[in-house]
């Protein structure tokens, strides 16, 4: 028996005594327990703390084990008391336990499941970040690299991608496995904050540092630390330094989400950012900034309506999040219990490329069961398809913008690549709605260039636009 076999008996077993799958860390333990390793060893590999791994997540796992398979299981003796499970419960075992793939390939920790003897099961409808114990969650190559990243002494991690991309799912995931390794985390949301904290920088810097004390439940001590001869920016380091980084003494998990909010107060945006980056770079030098660890996360929709030149930094590990690949359109059909052939696939693709929200959404209707695929590719263009929001989004965007609505219509318009000129062939790729072609753009799926095709030639937008002598041409 091979360590996958005996983690589908394991994790079924769990699942049957407490209704929840293994997690992560649990899976990492076994792993290296099956392979004989000891705890030291799998720390070393995994980037965990030793004592952590031994004295929390295995403690508790041998026990929860033990009850699971109703004997006494410790690290030497559990693959044996695998093979005992196996021989008396195999079948009801692997009937009841979720298609698991090896670690490498799968956050195990999202998988939860559903009980096949019923119809009962509810696809989950995709709004805002996908739930830590979902099901739907389709983990990328890039997740992983930003689990090691986390790790490093003073990194610095920018999450950029279009609305409804994945990019707060993702956030959420590295923050979980920052708590793993007991570092503190805090999370700002820049949408939550009031109109008056942009008023200027020295009030926005503030509210910042007041912000991060709160939520490590640190004493406020701004009135005692603030110099206004100093400069706001020296004064928001110092204290930093002094009053938080210092007081925990640990690692810090500076989570940032949202900051396009920042991006239209260019007094704040200019000061704020260029504040982070000297803190990444006094991680290479100065001891206690190696503890600060950064994740930015904004939205490149927002780039249709910003200066071109607006961006936090340019250091630091970069995600782009790229859309979904056919192997996981169709894992994911299959987790919407969706019966697809690789045809069918294919046809959601051609419509709406691989983005995470479009595909999850049109697999959320098809499984109700109250559309069928034909149906839904056939109204997917128009404002009677699922898609009207979502599209009327950027409708909005194009209004604000005559000069990127133009250049957008003309490359839905054409019939192969074309060149448009730069700033706007930018903005319309970190939208997402093109892709490259050398130094041409193409629409990037069927959805894009039949409904703009149609709306963006509508009457308002020709007032404003030469659209009708493009079309003529």
């Amino acid at each position: 028996m091979n360590f996958e076999e005996g983690l589908r008996i394991l994790d079924a077993a769990i699942f049957s005594k407490i209704n929840r799958h293994l997690k992560d860390v649990e899976i990492i333990v076994l792993k290296g327990s099956w392979q004989g390793s000891n705890y030291d060893d799998i720390a070393s590999h995994e980037g965990y703390a030793a004592k952590y791994l031994r004295q929390d997540v295995g403690f508790k796992l041998w026990k929860l084990l033990s009850d699971a398979l109703g004997e006494e299981v410790n690290k030497t003796n559990f693959r044996a008391a695998v093979e005992r499970s196996r021989s008396v419960s195999f079948e009801e075992s692997r009937s009841r336990s979720t298609n698991i793939l090896p670690i490498e390939m799968q956050h195990l920790e999202s998988l939860h499941t559903t009980d096949s003897s019923t119809n009962n099961f509810v696809p989950e409808y995709p709004e805002g970040s996908v739930p830590q114990n979902s099901l739907f969650y389709v983990q990328r190559q890039i997740d992983t690299r930003c689990y090691e990243k986390i790790l490093q002494s003073g990194s610095l991690i920018r999450i950029k991608a279009p609305h409804q991309m994945g990019k707060t799912s993702l956030l959420n995931r590295i923050i979980a496995h920052s708590n793993q390794q007991r570092y503190n985390t805090v999370r700002l949301n820049f949408l939550q904050a009031e109109a008056k904290i942009f008023s200027n920088l020295d009030n926005f810097l503030r509210w910042f540092c007041d912000y991060v004390s709160y939520k490590l439940k640190l004493p406020s001590l701004l009135n005692e630390s603030w110099d206004e001869y100093r400069g706001s920016i020296i004064n928001c380091t110092t204290y930093f330094e002094d009053n938080i980084l210092m007081p925990i003494n640990n690692n810090l998990v500076l989570a940032l989400d949202e900051v396009d909010r920042i991006f239209q107060y260019s007094e704040i945006s200019q000061g704020f950012f260029s504040m982070l980056r000297s803190w990444h770079e006094e991680a290479k030098t100065v001891d206690i900034w190696e503890n600060l660890r950064l994740i930015v996360v904004n939205s490149t929709e927002n780039y249709g309506s910003l200066d071109i030149n607006q961006s936090p930094f340019n250091v630091g590990l970069v995600v782009e999040l790229a859309e979904f690949t056919q192997e996981q359109i169709e894992d994911l059909a299959q987790r919407h219990k969706l019966d697809y052939n690789q045809t069918q696939v294919q046809e959601l693709m051609s419509m709406l490329g691989g983005h995470p929200h479009l595909i999850r959404l049109a697999l959320y209707h098809l499984a109700l069961g109250d559309t069928t695929i034909d149906k839904l590719l056939q109204d997917a263009p128009t404002n009677a398809g699922i898609y009207e929001e979502y599209l009327r989004r950027y409708l909005n965007t194009f209004k604000a913008n005559n000069k990127l609505a133009e250049a957008f219509f003309e490359v839905v318009n054409a019939t192969e690549a074309v060149g448009i000129e730069t700033m706007q062939a930018y903005q319309l790729y970190s939208m997402g709605l093109v892709k490259r072609i050398g130094d041409k753009l193409v629409p990037r799926c069927q959805l894009y260039q039949q409904y703009f095709r149609e709306h963006l030639g509508a009457s308002q937008f020709c007032q404003n636009m030469n659209c009708h002598s493009k079309r003529s041409e």
